[in-house]
């Protein structure tokens, strides 16, 4: 998906949320682990429920990869249940070298070899340029790269300054930005971190930011709107815990929705304020 089509979703959605599924057998509704499939299942009522209130879908790789081939499975098959309107994220946090962050891209990125053709997924870009860069030579796919997250671990590193008073992630931002562009970079920053979209838009000023957080974590979506959004939008804003288990019971489904329509109007509320839509 491009930019400017990820735009359109945005103003005819009048929505910039971004749904997790983060699918855990011991939490979903218990009369689905009786299917075979239980995790699709799940995932494929959640994204009928939801998919005309949100933009983007973006499934946790771990909590597939940890079933091995079944869970590989069963992310083949919800990948192939997303709707085409809506931009798709492998949240894999990949981070290695050369010819492994080339086959990491061809997994998540090449239909025809994994039967997985997501639109972005997420990096981690400590080992530098030749970890990112292989994501980028795909056409119309995104890199998104960690940024400022808002784990309790994140204070280890992310906010070391140099000698200029640049913080880490701020140098991050600004090396990984020679490597690509805002129609193939996003950056993620959490929703808890505030007024630190202030210098992250310093830095980024016309990028995407993918932000987990907001609802079961504590983060405040006004606050990302007044300190993060762009003339764009600029955001993809994730909920997951808040959203896919809103109920236990067999209308998980059902309350999910409930939950997707509230940020949903809160969204709409953001960009009408912000002029994006009218």
């Amino acid at each position: 998906m491009t930019r400017a089509e990820l735009i359109h979703q945005i103003k005819t959605k009048r929505s910039f949320l971004c749904v997790g599924l983060d699918t855990d057998l011991t939490k979903i509704p218990e009369h689905l682990l009786d299917d075979e499939d239980p995790i699709y299942s799940f995932n494929k009522a959640i994204i009928d429920a939801t998919a005309d209130l949100c933009v983007a879908y973006k499934p946790n790789i771990a909590f597939y990869e940890c079933y091995g081939i079944k869970g590989w499975q069963s992310l083949q098959k919800t990948w192939a249940a997303l709707p085409k309107d809506c931009f798709s994220i492998a949240d894999a946090k990949r981070g290695d070298i050369g010819n492994t962050s080339g086959r990491y891209a061809m997994a998540f990125f090449d239909e025809k070899t994994s039967g997985l053709g997501f639109d972005s997924i997420t990096i981690a870009p400590y080992m530098g340029k030749d970890s990112v860069t292989p994501f980028l030579d795909f056409n119309d796919k995104w890199a998104i790269v960690l940024a400022l997250t808002s784990n309790e671990g994140s204070l280890d590193f992310q906010n070391f300054e140099n000698k200029e008073g640049l913080q880490l992630f701020e140098q991050v931002i600004d090396k990984v930005n020679t490597w690509g562009t805002p129609d193939n970079l996003m950056y993620v920053v959490g929703a808890t971190r505030g007024e630190g979209f202030i210098k992250i838009r310093e830095h980024a000023p016309d990028h995407f930011l993918l932000v987990p957080g907001v609802g079961a974590q504590g983060g405040s979506l006004e606050d990302v709107c007044k300190f993060g959004m762009n003339k764009d939008c600029g955001l993809l804003v994730n909920s997951t815990r808040g959203i896919i288990y809103a109920s236990k019971g067999r209308d998980f489904a059902e309350r999910a929705r409930e939950e997707a329509l509230i940020l949903q109007k809160e969204m709409e509320v953001e960009l009408l304020k912000a002029g994006i839509i009218s």
